[in-house]
């Protein structure tokens, strides 16, 4: 189940997703054209002060489980919401984990009011946006540029970076 994560989940919700982006047992690890942290606990503590309608779910599979996973969500307005940060822990990636996560991320989005989710994931990574088409994403067409020059995503590898924008209508999903 979600639970909204608090300022304490903040230290293992950051290793989660370094893990989860950065570790090489994770298949859908960036580390081949990203390097570095995926975030910090500087910059997702920043994120949350700076998107207070936003929420930072963490994923907990049963008692004892402080998050084997997490989402960002935010209304961006008109029913559209984005969704970020989606991570499982690497060893229940294999397991439909992620797929879990994601169909109640959008459950959560669609009780608040989401009639769409939208989502930016790196041009490069075709094994995840492959991913996502399978669960209904598509893609709109809008390409967002990758920050070089800032270490907020970690330190690229590449100069053919940038972010393709996914979505789905959750009211022909649901």
């Amino acid at each position: 189940m979600f639970l909204p994560a608090t300022d304490a989940d903040i230290p293992r919700i950051v290793d989660l997703m370094n893990r989860a982006y950065r570790g090489s047992t994770s298949w859908s690890a960036e580390q081949a054209y990203i390097t570095g942290d995926r975030t910090t606990q500087a910059f997702l503590r920043e994120d949350i002060a700076a998107n207070p309608a936003a929420t930072l779910l963490k994923w907990v599979a049963g008692p004892g489980d402080p998050a084997s996973g997490c989402v960002w969500l935010e209304p961006l307005g008109d029913g559209t919401w984005y969704l970020g940060s989606l991570c499982v822990a690497p060893d229940g990636q294999n397991a439909g984990q992620g797929r879990t996560l994601l169909a109640a991320a959008e459950a959560w989005a669609r009780a608040r009011g989401a009639a769409r989710v939208r989502m930016s994931v790196v041009n490069v990574r075709d094994t995840l946006i492959a991913w996502y088409r399978r669960r209904g994403y598509r893609t709109t067409g809008e390409i967002e540029p990758f920050p070089y020059g800032s270490d907020r995503f970690g330190t690229p590898l590449r100069d053919d970076l940038a972010f393709v924008v996914l979505e789905k209508d959750l009211r022909a999903a649901g």
